[in-house]
């Protein structure tokens, strides 16, 4: 198995591309010198495909997926999202461009305790400036598709985990992102309600949402176009 600085082109990015990676990399300082957690990550994302990161743990897929977030800027190298160069802009321009093309879907759900679940899934809309009449009238439509809406006045406390994960998705998508970044979506969950959830990002996907997902799950991996292995920080090819 050997280090694959080379770009990964998927079948359909040739066409129209979505996110590029060039020469990525992120480390810290230790008393060691510098420990890398990405090395020379070169990577292409088309729109409308489903991509799988996966790797043994401390591989870094997180911190890739926190980079392709936006929720980490501490690297060096070249991120374009859209043809817009993430690498050479303020922070509150990368936090715009996050809002505006990106949904995130976490492993622990960072639903916000203090609102009900109505109030959670109203929140993107709210970023995206969306009128209140209308905000209602996607919440109660999302509630709807979600199997949901009883549970739309409950704070997640009063929830199990597999309905804390299904209103976190909804929250991911409520506000249509043409992108959603998944961190081990069904990590916490029993088979059953784990395939719930990726039926749903597989038929997201197939009305042309791109996913990128990190999955230690070799059934849930199968659920992308195609699947970026990281070992020790690096793009690997067997």
């Amino acid at each position: 198995m050997g280090h694959r600085p080379a770009v990964l082109l998927g079948p359909r990015e040739r066409k129209t591309g979505m996110i590029k990676l060039r020469n990525i990399e992120k480390s810290f300082k230790t008393g060691a010198g510098e420990t890398f957690v990405l090395r020379r990550i070169e990577a292409e994302v088309g729109k409308g495909e489903f991509i799988t990161i996966m790797g043994p743990s401390g591989a870094g897929k997180s911190t890739l997926l926190s980079i392709l977030g936006m929720l980490d800027g501490d690297w060096r190298g070249e991120y374009y999202l859209m043809n817009e160069p993430v690498h050479a802009m303020k922070p509150r321009a990368r936090i715009e461009l996050n809002k505006k093309y990106i949904g995130f879907v976490f492993q622990q759900y960072h639903l916000l305790d203090d609102l009900t679940v109505y109030e959670n899934l109203e929140i993107p809309l709210s970023y995206r400036n969306v009128k209140r009449k209308d905000r209602q009238a996607i919440v109660a439509d999302t509630l709807d598709r979600f199997q949901i809406v009883g549970k739309k006045d409950l704070y997640p406390s009063q929830l199990s985990g597999g309905q804390q994960q299904l209103v976190a998705v909804a929250r991911a998508i409520i506000a249509e992102p043409a992108m959603i970044l998944a961190d081990e979506p069904t990590g916490s969950l029993h088979s059953s309600q784990g395939r719930m959830i990726m039926d749903l990002l597989k038929q997201l996907n197939r009305e042309g949402t791109t996913i990128v997902q990190v999955t230690h799950n070799e059934e849930y991996a199968a659920y992308g176009d195609r699947i970026i292995q990281l070992r020790d920080g690096w793009i690997v090819e067997e």
